[in-house]
């Protein structure tokens, strides 16, 4: 189990360990993308919008959020709606584009740590906190925010939820670290109304001290009606777990992303179809270096390669560009990177501090992270 911010918690060790994120002032530079075209779609279908895509320069735009909340929570729903979710158990809803931002945190949440949101439109949305045993919950709310419902609540002192993904507006999973050897998965058909824990006897054995990072709301995504994966991290090797039957059985694949630390491993995940996926990561420790902080595969996981031209830091948040199959971007507390060939190189393009990025189908880029930072891509 990895948890990050202002502290993580070991099981393993017992203890706190300060991990001490601080970023970079914000210093937006431009960038140009030549030859960019599609990404996944992480709303609902919607006509392109004004155009403030990467690939016509610009860079990120902050926004005021008007708390000093950590955000790795992230839902991108359109130019003009997101939501997000962090620290002291705040969620926050904008319908303006940023301008403004609406509280619509769960009553009696503020002790939560929520790590993760997933938004259909700008009503209904859920959202997860994380920790051990009862501090891992699940909400939902179908009226903006206005009211809540908690649907599911940790009862396992052995279990604890790092993030959550949905295939439709229906079908999602979402993931606990490793309880009795086997990384536990939770279901739900009806829209995190109800949620079941699917049965393990399809999960390989988790290695020693591996688990999951809550970083970024990233460590489970799906791509398409049947497709998920998972990222691993803390043990002698980083890996990304794939299932094609909705989190019934599951296949796990080595991924070059370093490890051998309970620091390091596999952050962040994105793809684009069930086949071309981005792998994030590396060490989150700000003194030490992460050498091989990206790779992709192309094969729906099977098979990772690192990329030739990595990101120069460790990265907690990947997102492919809109209109894209070659372009994403990649963000942490030390800047963000722009690929254009398809992960295989990187470059930097901005020093703030993020933790995570979601793209939209009306060519949107959201990005958030620490002291309430929440910025949209625009144009230079």
């Amino acid at each position: 189990m990895k948890s990050l911010g202002k502290t993580r918690w070991s099981r393993s060790v017992g203890r706190a360990v300060s991990v001490g994120l601080c970023g970079a002032a914000l210093a937006a530079t431009a960038l140009v993308a030549p030859g960019v075209a599609q990404a996944v779609p992480s709303g609902p279908s919607a006509p392109a919008g004004p155009e403030s895509h990467p690939e016509k320069g610009g860079g990120w735009d902050l926004k005021d959020s008007g708390t000093d909340a950590r955000f790795r929570g992230l839902a991108a729903v359109s130019r003009h709606t997101a939501w997000v979710a962090g620290a002291k158990g705040t969620v926050l809803r904008t319908s303006d584009g940023g301008r403004s931002w609406r509280n619509v945190s769960p009553p009696g949440a503020e002790g939560l740590e929520f790590r993760d949101v997933e938004a259909f439109d700008g009503r209904r949305a859920v959202v997860l906190a994380i920790g051990e045993g009862e501090a891992s919950r699940v909400f939902r709310t179908a009226d903006g925010g206005a009211t809540w419902t908690e649907s599911f609540r940790n009862t396992d002192p052995k279990a604890f939820y790092d993030c959550m993904t949905f295939f439709d507006r229906s079908h999602g999973l979402a993931m606990s670290d490793p309880v009795n050897g086997k990384y536990r998965i939770l279901s739900t058909a009806d829209g995190g109304r109800s949620w079941k824990v699917l049965p393990d006897k399809g999960m390989p054995a988790a290695q020693e001290g591996e688990s999951g990072f809550a970083a970024s709301g990233q460590c489970l995504v799906s791509s398409g009606s049947r497709d998920v994966w998972l990222a691993t991290g803390g043990a002698q090797r980083a890996r990304v777990l794939h299932s094609a039957d909705r989190g019934r059985t599951w296949t796990a694949t080595d991924a070059p992303i370093p490890a051998g630390d309970p620091a390091r491993g596999v952050f962040g995940l994105a793809f684009r179809d069930r086949t071309h996926g981005i792998a994030v990561g590396g060490d989150y420790r700000a003194d030490q270096p992460s050498p091989k902080a990206a790779a992709t595969t192309g094969d729906g996981g099977r098979t990772w390669t690192t990329a030739a031209q990595p990101p120069p830091a460790y990265r907690s948040g990947v997102a492919w560009l809109p209109g894209s199959r070659r372009g994403a971007l990649a963000v942490g507390p030390t800047g963000t990177d722009v690929t254009t060939d398809g992960g295989r190189s990187w470059r930097a393009v901005d020093a703030g501090s993020y933790d995570t990025v979601d793209c939209t189908r009306d060519r949107s880029c959201w990005a958030s992270g620490e002291k309430g930072r929440i910025a949209r891509w625009e144009r230079g």
